[in-house]
C-alpha cells in the first residue's frame, strides 16, 4: 500500500535483481509512457546497459515518447528539463514517428546515428528483445509496433518463457496481458501512482508478487542508486 516505506522495497528488489543478474536469470520489464513523463527514461536506460534487463514489452507510446525525448527533449511536448510546454510541442512525437518511419526501424535510426540516447536506443545497442504491441489509439504508428495483435501476444509469450521476474511500471493495459500470460511462481513487481492498480495487478500474481505504491519515475531513479550501491560496474559480454 502507499503506507509502506519505498526504499525498503526498493532495497530488497534490488538485491532479488542483482542475484537474477549474476546467475543468468531473465527480467523482463513492461513499460508505459508514463515512465518517460516521470523522467525515468534515463533510468530504465541504466538498467538495460548494466545488464539487469532481459526484454521489453510496451505499446508504441513509450517508445514512441522515449524517442521524441531522446532527439528532441521534450516527452508529450513538455519540455523534461524545465516541465513546461513548449511552443509547438503537441507537435513533436508526431515529427519523431515520421523521422524513424524514414529509417525504416528504431534499429535502423541507431545505425544511421540519428538516435544516440535512451531506451530504445539501449535496447538494439545491448541485444535486448522488445515487443511493443499496438492499438487503435496508437499515433503513427512506429514501423516496429506490431498491430496484429495475436502476433504481438505470441510474441510477448515468447520472450516470457523461463522469466526470473517481471517489472510492471505504470501500464495497466499491457501489465494485466502479460500478468495473463504469466505461469504462477513468476515474481511479479507493479509499480503504479494508483493503489487501485497496484491491487489488480498483484491480485493476478502469484503470492510472492509484491505491489509499489509511487511515482514510477521516483521507483526507478531510487532503484539505480540501490543497485549502484550493491554492484560494481557491469561489463556486458555483448560485442
Amino acid at each position: 500500500s502507499s503506507e509502506r516505506r519505498v526504499e525498503l522495497v526498493v532495497e530488497q528488489i534490488a538485491w532479488e535483481m542483482r542475484q537474477i543478474r549474476d546467475q543468468g536469470g531473465k527480467v523482463i520489464v513492461t513499460a508505459g509512457p508514463v515512465v518517460i513523463h516521470t523522467g525515468g527514461s534515463q533510468h530504465l536506460a541504466r538498467l538495460i546497459r548494466d545488464g539487469y534487463v532481459q526484454a521489453l514489452l510496451g505499446g508504441n507510446a513509450i517508445a514512441v515518447h522515449d524517442i521524441e525525448q531522446s532527439l528532441l527533449g521534450t516527452s508529450l511536448g513538455v519540455d523534461m528539463k524545465r516541465g513546461v510546454p513548449v511552443s509547438g510541442g503537441h507537435r513533436h512525437h508526431l515529427k519523431v514517428i515520421n523521422r524513424i518511419c524514414n529509417c525504416g526501424s528504431i534499429a535502423g535510426a541507431v545505425e544511421q546515428g540519428i538516435l544516440t540516447q535512451g531506451v530504445m536506443y539501449e535496447c538494439v545497442k545491448s541485444n535486448v528483445p522488445f515487443v511493443l504491441a499496438g492499438s487503435i489509439r496508437d499515433d503513427g504508428p512506429l514501423p516496429d509496433t506490431q498491430m496484429d495483435l495475436i502476433k504481438a501476444q505470441q510474441e510477448y509469450a515468447k520472450l516470457l518463457e523461463g522469466a526470473d521476474m517481471i517489472l510492471m511500471l505504470s501500464t495497466m493495459l499491457h501489465s494485466i496481458g502479460v500478468g495473463n500470460m504469466t505461469p504462477a511462481g513468476v515474481k511479479m513487481v507493479c509499480v503504479d501512482i494508483n493503489p487501485a492498480v497496484v491491487t489488480k495487478l498483484s491480485d493476478r500474481g502469484s503470492i510472492e508478487s509484491v505491489g509499489v505504491v509511487t511515482d514510477v519515475g521516483l521507483f526507478l531513479s531510487l532503484l539505480v542508486q540501490q543497485l549502484e550501491r550493491l554492484t560494481k560496474p557491469y561489463s556486458s559480454s555483448v560485442v
